[in-house]
């Protein structure tokens, strides 16, 4: 008996017989919910996400994709789609329609001689970097290894080797696309060219990616890690990274973030990374560690797949998460001395504020054309409030609200795709930036219905 949870976005049920059809020509996995296997199949990273979708139709492969994209087409149901499942907003998940579950295609491949990457959409950073490291490759993309690469590269990709390397999307090279229509079409920079550059930093708007291929680079080792200061050291430690970052070294990536030691203790962290010379990375690192007297000084040479993992733990599966993102004009120190008093006011210790620096080759003038618009803002301000008591979530929610609106007279109007939570059409186009109105004309000619809606959305154009 069909599970009446599947219903179509009119709310009639969809008729037994078609996922009888749907079953016979899939050869992944279909979960009801009552299936045993359906609470955990809907359970994705952030645990303020409780969706119920009418089926999770768990793909083996692009076969599968396709035949989900039909089916969810000719029954008018509404569609999530989960590559990793660690978007913040829950884009992963749905009520009542069809997640089409991509977690399983999580094959990598490597051209060492090449320097390729040939990626399945369900792979995380941790499974790009396990297979690229063995070549002594990587692939610029994250700073959490459980992040999917798809949502990840769709949407721009900042990461540990941005400034050297450029964005996740400004490594990709080539997809395998199913279209709204069920298609399969290839896109790159010579076939289906706006596609393909709607594709990198225009999020899920435009289809299905099946397979990325990326260019790898020649990292291994890394001098990196983190160094914590007392709280009360905060605006000297903010002030530090905002005079210092702007003439680093591309090959140096920092970040500055207010946030508590494993034992609750308020404190202020300098997270960086430096993918060039040991000898070099350890002395652009010396003025970070002597700042003042730190908690802890784990800045050392490391293999760049333990540098991807490290902040890891601080965003467990399963905690609440609520995300507020930002970029700035500039850091004054007015605006450092507000973020310092925005994280001492904090509900959970679990929370953070986080300023990353970009530049290098996120703005070079010789980045390939993307649909990813925010090249120019260096500083980018992260509002991330994580607890685990469902009882907290109306107050650490509306600290990240707050300190959003405090953060506004500073704030440069753009936003960083990525980081998006529930937010408005404004905000989302404010994120697309100049690039919105070339993409709302893409969204209508591969997507004229908004199929793919679950998503920072576009408009089609009308």
């Amino acid at each position: 008996m069909l599970a009446p949870q599947l219903k179509r976005q009119n709310k009639e049920p969809v008729d037994t017989t078609l996922i009888a059809a749907l079953r016979s020509n899939f050869r992944g996995q279909l979960i009801l919910p009552t299936d045993s296997a359906y609470d955990t199949a809907r359970r994705i990273w952030n645990g303020n996400i409780d969706r119920h979708p009418g089926l999770i139709a768990r793909c083996a492969g692009t076969a599968d994709v396709v035949q989900a994209v039909k089916f969810a087409r000719a029954n008018d149901l509404l569609v999530a789609v989960r590559g990793g499942g660690h978007n913040v907003a829950g884009r992963a998940l749905c009520d009542d329609g069809i997640v089409i579950d991509l977690s399983g295609m999580r094959g990598v491949f490597v051209d060492p001689r090449q320097r390729t990457v040939r990626v399945q959409p369900g792979a995380t950073l941790g499974d790009v970097d396990r297979e690229t490291h063995l070549h002594g490759l990587a692939v610029p993309a994250g700073v959490v290894s459980r992040t999917g690469i798809a949502g990840l590269a769709l949407g721009g990709g900042v990461g540990w080797l941005a400034r050297k390397h450029g964005l996740t999307c400004d490594n990709l090279l080539s997809c395998e696309v199913v279209t709204a229509d069920g298609d399969l079409t290839a896109a790159d920079d010579t076939t289906n060219a706006d596609l393909f550059w709607g594709l990198r930093g225009g999020g899920g708007n435009f289809g299905i990616v099946t397979s990325f291929l990326f260019r790898a680079h020649p990292v291994s080792m890394v001098f990196g890690g983190l160094v914590v200061y007392p709280r009360d050291q905060a605006r000297a430690v903010l002030r530090r990274h905002r005079d210092l970052m702007p003439s680093a070294p591309e090959d140096f990536a920092a970040y500055a973030a207010l946030l508590s030691t494993p034992d609750g203790v308020p404190a202020v962290a300098i997270l960086g990374c430096h993918c060039g010379d040991p000898a070099e990375g350890e002395r652009i690192w010396q003025p970070f560690r002597s700042i003042a007297t730190p908690l802890l000084d784990a800045v050392q040479p490391l293999p760049f797949p333990m540098m991807q993992g490290l902040i890891d733990a601080a965003f467990p599966e399963g905690a609440h998460n609520y995300w507020k993102s930002s970029f700035l004009k500039e850091q004054s120190d007015d605006s450092i001395d507000l973020i310092v008093e925005l994280g001492n006011r904090a509900p959970s210790p679990m929370s953070s504020l986080v300023v990353e620096f970009y530049g290098g080759a996120v703005a070079r003038a010789d980045h390939p054309d993307t649909a990813f618009a925010q090249r120019r803002p260096a500083f980018n301000l992260g509002i991330m409030a994580q607890w685990t008591d469902p009882a907290d979530t109306e107050r650490n929610i509306t600290w990240a609200r707050d300190a959003a609106d405090a953060v506004a007279p500073f704030a440069s109007g753009g936003y960083l795709l990525n980081f998006l939570d529930e937010e408005g059409a404004d905000t989302v186009r404010a994120a697309f930036g100049a690039n919105y109105p070339r993409l709302a004309a893409l969204k209508s000619k591969y997507d004229p219905t908004n199929f793919f809606r679950l998503n920072q959305n576009v408009l089609p154009a009308h």
